[in-house]
């Protein structure tokens, strides 16, 4: 008999996600035949900025999430500057390279050792307190003295991250939410001794991720090797590309592109539709490009089941993250699963940080980053980056030198969305389908599966009370809700 069971919330991620999953027996296994992700907060972030000064884009979307903060402040800046047909100085495009680097590196720790590690360990025994628990303990967990010494790297890892976070305010100002990216560059001027303290910091962080990071994952693998068969998705991949080494944005360290049919294929960006048919918005939000998309909420619309839109390439579902950026780049290409979204994270950190030793060398000492740009009359353009969880794009139109129309689709979105118009699932809903489950009363195999694709859900006004009522939103006098 199928038993249908809700994960809500799903814990260890940013945000509110719900996963409801349908389990039976198939051919003598116990496993996922059916999922539904849920994302269960409204985003509203485009509603805000309508009306807004176009500058205000690179402040405002940074509290869309307080993991990925610098790359949405990339992104709202990138968009500017090309519909101005302009580039940051060498200095300005370096250090944001830098701070957007540093920011890789906490995040892609953190999504390890703090949201994804302790779907394999069990703690019992070793700490019986949060966050380590309560927590599912099942027959396959690493235990004993091993899990107590990655418990031990757990808290290495919480230093590493604080590190990674000095890295990149250095640059940036402070982080969390970057206060030196603005359109025309990066404010900062960066002195020698700034270049030395990054250097320091870069290199112990660095030596965590090959002495410390890597080896934990590969154990994990060598322990979990199923889980090269679980998990593979919809198979198709999709990267923007990021970290330009020059200022035409044309050579990038991960390039853009898509994967498909077994190879690498270039991106025509225009062939992105978004599509409403689970997710609550008007009928008239959906198949639309980013660019002439529309946020106009419908909550209790029949049939819907999330706040996320269902991106979508050509009409068909791709995942987007590390694995997808590492594969359409050529570094790795050994699978899609579980452990290739860990394994390839994992090695994509080592390449940022080896990267930003050499992009260290390339600053100009005391000389600035930043051009001055004046507020654009008219400007509709695009800008496209990729956060550590995957491929981001913000599209904005600007009118009378405010914002008129401004959209943003995260990794998330790609990655976490719902049924389409031709009923296809999102790539975890489909990654989930076929997962076996050994005990539904402690499905961590499904956490598994979500928990490799990093889902990040932060966003702005929940839509319904603890009670379950609907609520109300009301403007504030003179402001947009």
């Amino acid at each position: 008999m199928a038993t249908t069971i809700t994960i809500d919330p799903v814990t260890r991620i940013e945000g509110h996600l719900k996963i409801e999953v349908t389990i039976d027996t198939v051919g003598g296994l116990q496993q996922v035949v059916d999922a539904r992700s849920s994302g269960t907060m409204f985003r509203g972030f485009e509603i805000m900025l309508s009306g807004r000064d176009p500058f205000d884009g690179a402040y405002y979307t940074q509290r869309i999430c307080g993991v990925c903060p610098v790359s949405h402040a990339m992104a709202a800046c990138t968009a500017i500057e090309k519909g101005l047909g302009t580039a940051p100085p060498a200095n300005g495009r370096i250090m944001r390279n830098l701070v957007l680097g540093a920011n890789y590196l906490q995040s892609h720790i953190l999504h390890f050792y703090h949201l994804a590690a302790l779907d394999y360990i069990n703690t019992r025994g070793i700490l019986d307190c949060g966050p380590w628990g309560p927590q599912y303990a099942t027959p396959d967990m690493i235990g004993g003295e091993t899990a107590a010494v990655l418990v031990g790297h757990y808290v290495e890892a919480l230093q590493m991250r604080r590190k990674a976070h000095q890295m990149g305010a250095i640059f940036g100002g402070k982080l969390p939410c970057v206060s030196t990216f603005v359109p025309g560059g990066c404010t900062e001027v960066p002195t020698a001794a700034k270049i030395n303290e990054f250097r320091v910091l870069l290199g112990q962080v660095r030596d965590f991720v090959v002495n410390t990071y890597i080896p934990d994952v590969q154990a994990v693998a060598a322990t979990f090797g199923d889980y090269s068969h679980i998990g593979a998705g919809c198979g198709s991949l999709i990267a923007y590309g990021v970290f330009d080494l020059d200022s035409s944005g044309s050579t990038k360290l991960l390039r853009r592109g898509r994967y498909t049919n077994v190879s690498v294929q270039t991106l025509d960006v225009a062939q992105i539709r978004e599509y409403v048919k689970s997710a609550w918005y008007t009928a008239d939000c959906g198949n639309l490009a980013p660019a002439s998309g529309q946020t106009k909420v419908s909550p209790d619309k029949a049939g819907a089941y999330s706040w996320i839109k269902a991106p979508r390439y050509q009409e068909a579902v791709y995942e987007v993250g590390p694995l997808a950026r590492m594969w359409v780049n050529g570094d790795y290409t050994l699978g899609i699963s579980v452990l290739d979204r860990l394994m390839a994270r994992a090695l994509e950190t080592l390449k940022v940080a080896d990267a930003m030793a050499g992009w260290l060398d390339e600053l100009a000492v005391d000389q600035t980053g930043y051009a001055y740009l004046a507020v654009p009359t008219t400007v509709t353009a695009r800008g496209l980056t990729e956060a550590p969880r995957g491929a981001l794009g913000h599209w904005v139109t600007v009118a009378d030198k405010k914002i008129s129309r401004y959209q943003v689709v995260t990794p998330t979105a790609w990655n976490a969305s719902g049924r389409d118009d031709r009923d296809q699932p999102g790539p975890i809903e489909q990654a989930l389908l076929g997962t076996p489950v050994a005990d539904v009363d402690q499905p961590v195999e499904v956490l598994r599966v979500i928990h490799s694709f990093d889902p990040c859900l932060s966003c702005s006004v929940h839509m319904l009370r603890p009670d379950g009522r609907r609520c109300t939103v009301v403007p504030l006098q003179g402001l947009p809700v």
